[in-house]
Parts: structure tokens; sequence; C-alpha cells
């Protein structure tokens, strides 16, 4: 038998051979989960599925890999992204490479891998499924596209219950239109809400959020967790100012239309409010019902503040004058190679 003769012998015995155990594998039954979350009979092991599910999502990726320079993400920022599948995907077959030895491993990998990859697709929606019980529906499906943002800000480690809420359908766009502040739990339908499938501080100041979708609009939140007073303050030229915006103190409900007080400060003490200016400009206003002699409740309730709420969406939305943001121009590398390769290199200079 000659040399070339042989090679092919050995490739039909490998086709053959991984043919087999592919077939083979294809006959077993598939394994049914009644303890924890599972979309019905696999074949794949559930434990598996859910480990290169988290894989998928990015878990035990070194950060480095993520964002090679910390300027991409300088303080106070947020960057939002689009996970490219054909790299999540090149993940796990990589994982899964690791374990094959032999070319036979290989062909068999190659056979099977399209059942894997189908499966682990519906598992990367049973990583973070809050609330489940026994005997309830689970997702399941094909893979869709996702999305996520990084930010890294005060706000990450300040409150680490911070909400966020994703959702398919810009709340300002819809008819009528919805006001960001208004926006709750009811409207999740309304404006198609989206699951998130990652939601974790990698770092005191750092999260990373992933979500099943594409989102119109984003809305981060401070937690619900108690009542608190505040003002809303905006930047102004020479300093800052702060308004409070104005209530019924019959029912608590902020005026319509909407109206909102100056605050004052005391003279030589910036940042201490003038409480009674401050009273005596909630009494003024009539539709506050607030009392010439104004207690203590009167003025709580003028100084409630709901957490804040930042939202991201189309600007153009709630201000007809914002500027357009271009794609070429969102996608602009701002850190240049030689950067990267002196930030990369070692330290005797070669990289």
């Amino acid at each position: 038998m000659t040399q070339v003769e042989l090679v092919l012998a050995q490739q039909l015995l490998s086709s053959v051979v991984s043919l087999a155990l592919a077939e083979l594998y294809g006959e077993t039954s598939p394994a049914v989960v009644e303890d924890a979350p599972d979309p019905g009979p696999r074949r794949v092991p559930r434990d598996l599925r859910i480990w290169l599910a988290r894989l998928r999502l990015l878990e035990a990726v070194p950060f480095s890999h993520l964002v090679a320079d910390a300027s991409l993400l300088p303080a106070e920022s947020i960057r939002f992204f689009h996970l490219d599948r054909g790299w999540s995907d090149a993940l796990v077959e990589g994982a899964l490479g690791v374990g094959t030895i032999t070319t036979s491993d290989r062909a068999v990998l190659e056979q099977m891998y399209p059942v894997i990859r189908d499966e682990v697709d519906e598992a990367e929606r049973l990583v973070r499924l809050p609330g489940w019980t026994p005997g309830d529906t689970v997702p399941s499906g094909g893979a869709g596209p996702v999305t996520g943002f990084l930010l890294r800000s005060r706000l990450v480690s300040g409150w680490p219950a911070v909400h966020v809420r994703a959702y398919g359908e810009d709340n300002l766009a819809v008819q009528p239109p919805i006001e960001d502040r208004l926006v709750g739990e009811d409207d999740g339908a309304r404006l198609q809400r989206l699951p998130l499938l990652r939601m974790e501080r990698l770092a005191p100041a750092v999260l990373l959020v992933l979500i099943d979708g594409f989102p119109k609009v984003v809305h981060l939140e401070e937690p619900r967790a108690g009542v608190q007073y505040g003002v809303d303050q905006t930047n102004v030229a020479g300093g800052l100012q702060a308004d409070v915006p104005l209530r019924d103190v019959a029912t608590g409900a902020l005026l319509q239309p909407a109206q909102s007080k100056r605050v004052p400060f005391r003279k030589g003490a910036p940042g201490v409010i003038h409480l009674a200016t401050l009273a005596e400009r909630f009494s003024s206003v009539p539709a506050t019902h607030v009392g010439a002699a104004v207690d203590a409740a009167e003025f709580g309730i003028q100084m409630l503040q709901f957490p804040f709420r930042a939202v991201f969406g189309d600007q153009r939305l709630s201000n007809p004058d914002a500027a357009v943001i271009e794609l070429d121009a969102m996608f602009r590398p701002t850190v240049g190679f030689a950067e990267l390769v002196m930030t990369f290199s070692v330290a005797g200079g070669n990289p």
C-alpha cells in the first residue's frame, strides 16, 4: 500500500468512526431535569450547558480582554456594546476543544456541535432566571442578539442594588407617550421589557450588564429602599442651581402644570439651605395647600424625592434639537495603537 493510499484509508476510517459515534450519540435518550429550571429533555447535561452558557456570557473572561485600556472606560462613563456571537461561539468551541485529543475526537465534536450550540443557546436564559418553582415554564428557543453596557461610576459603588431595565420600545415613542419618571412595572408588556442575561459588579465602581435583545431605551434607577429628601440640581454658569418641584400636600402629587421653586442658600455657607425662606416660597403658591405656618409634615412632603432615574435613549424624542450621534463617531477609536503598545509592552520596551 502506497503512502497516499494509507493516508486516504486513515481519513476514511476516521470519517466512519466519527459518523458512527455521532449516530450512537444521537440514539441516546435525552436527559430530563426536574429539580432545576430546564426547557425539557436535552442531550447535553444541564451542568455542562449552564457552564458553557456562563462562558458565553463572558464569565471568567479577563477584564483586560473586554476593555483593552483604562482610558476606554474613564470615570463616570457608560459604554454600550453589541456582543459578537462569532466571538462567543469561538470561545465555547475552544473550551470544548480542550477535550479533543485525536483527529477522531475532533471529527465527533464537529458532528455533535450543532446540537450542543442550540442547547447552549437556550441555556443562556437559564443562568439568571429568578423566581422559578418546579413545574413553571422557562424560556426556550433560539438565541437572539446580545447587547449590553459597562458602567463605571460612583452610582455603582454608592448604590450596589441599582435597578436596570431595558425596553424594546422607547417610552417616549409610544402613543400616548409615557414620561420617563412615570414608567413603572405595569408598563413592561407595552414597552417590551427585555430580560437581563447578566448583571454583575466587576469592581466596586464597574457594572457589567448583558441584555437579551436590542433595547431602544435603558433606565438606571437608585434602589427603592426608602423615602429620601432632596432637590433637583443643575449646572449653571458660575456654579450650581437647585430647585424643588412643588406638590399638593393634600395628595402628595406633583402640581399640574409642573411648578418649582428655587432653593435659597445661606450667605457665606454654600450648599446649606435657608429653610425658613424655602418654607415661605412653598406657602406662596396656593395650589400646594401649604399654610402660612409651614409645619414639618408639609415641608417634608415638598422635599420628598423618589429614587433618581437616569434614562439612555434617543435624545431627539425629549429634545428635538438634540445633536444626532453618527455611528462612525460612536465607534471611532479614542486610543491609538501606539498607546496600546506602550501599555502592553514589557519593562524592556519590547511588545
